[in-house]
């Protein structure tokens, strides 16, 4: 099976008031495509920077990373931009949608950025998808904790990416909510044939994904 995620001894440090901190310690991966990957380890292990590393959200201090066949160090930051919107998706712990925008406007966002003219047709299609069909008009506000990460699902994968990166997606959700928004996370990356990559501490969410990666200490320990 092909890969769609390459890493290459990669090392990042970041700045800090005490100096440089060494945040991933030569890492390198090899994923292939259409799998569900779950990345764990303990609070400071570096997940959720690596997780910026793969979207090319942080650029690494050296090595090298591969999404998709693209070496994304080679990229100018426009055309990094451009690789992200039509190539990954990303659902974040705390949503992060436009609290001024409608769930329809907020799922056509990457639609409208790509040109796409029928954004508002495919954005409510993918809100029903995620059995929104009847809130497209709501805002944020005015949805739940679980219905505001549906929106975030659908916005993710209203592209149709090969890779959908997730942190902690149901962090902020209770126990019932959280396992209703990962099954249809799940069912969503299996229908479209994605790449998932979950940043995530639960081990029984990690163990139903295909593959575990468990960091610790900056470096990939199992």
């Amino acid at each position: 099976m092909s890969s769609i995620l390459k890493l290459d001894h990669v090392d990042l440090h970041l700045k800090s008031e005490a100096g440089s901190v060494h945040i991933l310690k030569d890492i390198s991966l090899d994923l292939p495509g259409s799998k569900t990957v779950g990345i764990m380890g303990p609070s400071g292990s570096g997940k959720t920077t690596l997780l910026m590393v793969l979207g090319g959200l942080e650029k690494p201090t050296s090595g090298s990373v591969e999404v998709a066949d693209t070496k994304l160090g080679g990229l100018s930051e426009d055309a990094l931009a451009t690789f992200r919107r039509d190539n990954i998706g990303i659902v974040f712990q705390n949503f992060h949608l436009i609290p001024t925008m409608t769930a329809l406007e907020n799922v056509a966002i990457p639609l409208e950025f790509a040109g796409h003219k029928d954004a508002f047709e495919k954005a409510a299609a993918a809100l029903e998808a995620v059995g929104l069909k009847e809130r497209v008009k709501h805002y944020p506000g005015q949805l739940s904790g679980g219905e505001q990460q549906r929106v975030a699902i659908a916005r993710a994968f209203v592209t149709t990416p090969r890779l959908i990166l997730a942190d902690e997606p149901t962090g902020n959700l209770d126990a019932e909510t959280g396992k209703k928004v990962m099954d249809l996370m799940f069912d969503m990356t299996r229908k479209h044939g994605t790449t998932l990559i979950l940043v995530t501490h639960d081990a029984t969410l990690a163990g139903s994904c295909d593959m575990q990666v468990k960091l610790r200490d900056g470096r990939v320990a199992a």
